[in-house]
């Protein structure tokens, strides 16, 4: 087991005693011959041997920051899209259902580059109803993040007037229901928010 002494690094055959008056508790160390002892102050004397060994940790400098998040809005459009029920008995409101997402929402999607966003919003409920449209009142615009990103989705009322739905890579079903109906089966509440607004606009809330 080792000892304090042992730690200190006490010479070999010295017992303390009479040479403790000598050296004190702690042995001096003997230079070896041919040493030459530098004065403190010397120039170099206190030089690093590695220049340049641990420049990070010497001038305390931090890591460079990582790259900031995106905050820029992704512009999107689409339209609240309905009609008269042909069984002449008030009006239905066209859900679509995304596989992507498994989903049911109403027809928007993101604007392409300069795009007027009412333009878009058209294009869009074409692209994935097969129906054209015509624009009404603006409605509320919508904000939310989507993908660590703000997005923003402006909204029109818009009445189908032309056109029959196919299948397509984006939305596999479509369904046209009366507007309690619909509210029960949009999957986001923001997207419910949009029913009651399109009802305000028609003016049968």
């Amino acid at each position: 087991m080792s000892t304090a002494d042992d730690a200190a690094g006490t010479p070999c055959g010295t017992h303390g005693g009479a040479l403790d008056g000598v050296f004190g508790s702690t042995p001096r160390a003997i230079p070896h011959r041919g040493a030459r002892a530098v004065p403190a102050g010397t120039p170099g004397r206190d030089r690093d041997p590695h220049p340049g060994s641990a420049p990070d940790r010497a001038s305390g400098s931090a890591p460079a920051p990582g790259p900031a998040a995106d905050t820029t809005p992704v512009l999107a459009a689409g339209c609240v899209l309905w009609r008269r029920s042909p069984a002449g008995d008030g009006l239905e409101l066209c859900l679509v259902h995304r596989p992507k997402y498994d989903d049911w929402s109403h027809p928007k999607g993101k604007l392409k580059r300069g795009e007027d966003p009412l333009t878009g919003a058209l294009r869009e409920v074409e692209e994935e109803t097969g129906h054209r449209a015509v624009p009404g009142a603006r409605l509320p615009t919508v904000d939310y993040e989507a993908g660590g990103r703000p997005k923003q989705v402006r909204y029109w009322a818009a009445e189908a007037v032309s056109g029959s739905f196919a299948p397509n890579d984006e939305v596999d079903r479509l369904l046209w229901l009366p507007p309690p109906a619909a509210r029960d089966r949009l999957t986001q509440p923001r997207d419910r928010t949009l029913v009651d607004a399109l009802l305000r606009v028609l003016h049968l809330a």
